[in-house]
């Protein structure tokens, strides 16, 4: 099935792949960037006591891990026109995929804080310090260290779901595939090539969160030399 499989036209399409490849890394840290953001405000929320701010966060989580991802994608591509909204393609698939991390990243960071012994929180009462100062100060810094590699793993989920903004016409990495495959009608080539930039992204973020695992401290303890 193979048999008339050509390198050729790999090398022929390889600055429209370079060219994806690019979108993808940019807009998926931008969309990371948002996930982020929307998480840390969801977690708090959902941390509130006041089930007045509590509620809203537990039903945005709720909702957004319940659906697939694709839905949310078309509702916000399709449905924000109807409500006279209308955002350019990759502005959508951006703050689609902020807002699918973002609860993802909110139920990860929850549980980092909530990993943080009680009496570091108490201590930061009985100084005298604000929600806000205690989450900045004591609880967010040593969460986020816990939480590093679940969220660069959430990080390659994001990049690997990028891939559905090529339903709505965003020129990213597997759109590039899908070009090469219907205009040269090769799709063993197209997309072997789609997926060999795909895990090129893969192991560069596992290598990212290796390095960072170690920046912060999380490598295997040692035991010190005997004197």
């Amino acid at each position: 099935m193979l048999g008339n499989f050509s390198f050729r036209v790999i090398l022929e399409s390889l600055p429209a792949f370079g060219s994806g490849l690019a979108t993808t890394l940019w807009l998926s840290l931008i969309a990371f960037a948002g996930a982020l953001a929307v998480g840390i405000i969801a977690c708090a929320l959902k941390l509130q006591p006041t089930k007045l701010l509590r509620a809203p966060a537990v039903a945005f989580i709720d909702a957004i891990r319940a659906t697939p991802l694709l839905a949310q994608l078309y509702f916000l591509y399709f449905g924000l026109p109807r409500l006279g909204i209308v955002l350019p393609e990759l502005v959508v698939g951006i703050l689609a995929l902020s807002l699918n991390s973002g609860a993802y990243v909110a139920e990860i960071i929850r549980a980092g804080i909530l990993s943080i012994p009680r009496g570091q929180v108490e201590a930061g009462i009985s100084s005298g310090m604000t929600f806000a100062q205690r989450m900045r100060l004591v609880i967010l810094p040593q969460a986020f260290k816990v939480t590093i590699p679940p969220l660069l793993g959430q990080a390659i989920v994001l990049v690997k779901d990028s891939a559905l903004l090529s339903l709505i016409a965003v020129a990213e990495l597997t759109r590039a595939g899908q070009s090469l495959a219907s205009d040269r009608f090769m799709p063993a080539e197209a997309f072997i090539t789609t997926a060999a930039c795909y895990l090129i992204l893969y192991y560069g973020l596992k290598a990212l969160a290796a390095l960072s695992a170690r920046w912060v401290g999380l490598r295997p303890v040692r035991q010190d030399r005997p004197a």
